[in-house]
């Protein structure tokens, strides 16, 4: 089984919870950036380095138009990290089974 590992700055977006907090407001959809930035006791510099971060782990996507920026969701990369706890999950379930097993016939057989 391979088990390849999302690239770093997923895990490092991932890892902060106000990031968490914008990627899940915008599961609802775009939005500006200024409406992503309203909920948070921080500046909107504060919020758009965060934005920076979701951008380089290819986790959100921005348009501008004049000067609106607009900001999107893009799942592909929380869809391979998803695939990778599969494995991992997979990985340990089958060890946990096996050793589960071998306590199992040792028991059985009395020893």
């Amino acid at each position: 089984m391979s088990l390849r590992t999302p690239p770093d700055a997923v895990w490092t977006a991932l890892a902060d919870p106000t990031r968490r907090a914008i990627l899940e407001r915008l599961t609802r959809g775009p939005t500006r950036v200024t409406d992503v930035a309203a909920p948070f006791e921080m500046s909107l510099a504060a919020v758009s380095k965060h934005i920076k971060v979701l951008e380089a782990a290819r986790l959100v996507r921005r348009t501008r138009d004049g000067r609106e920026h607009t900001i999107e969701l893009d799942p592909k990369p929380l869809a391979e990290v998803g695939r990778w706890a599969s494995e991992v999950e997979r990985f340990w379930a089958e060890r946990l089974d096996r050793i589960e097993r071998f306590f199992d016939e040792k028991k059985r057989k009395g020893t």
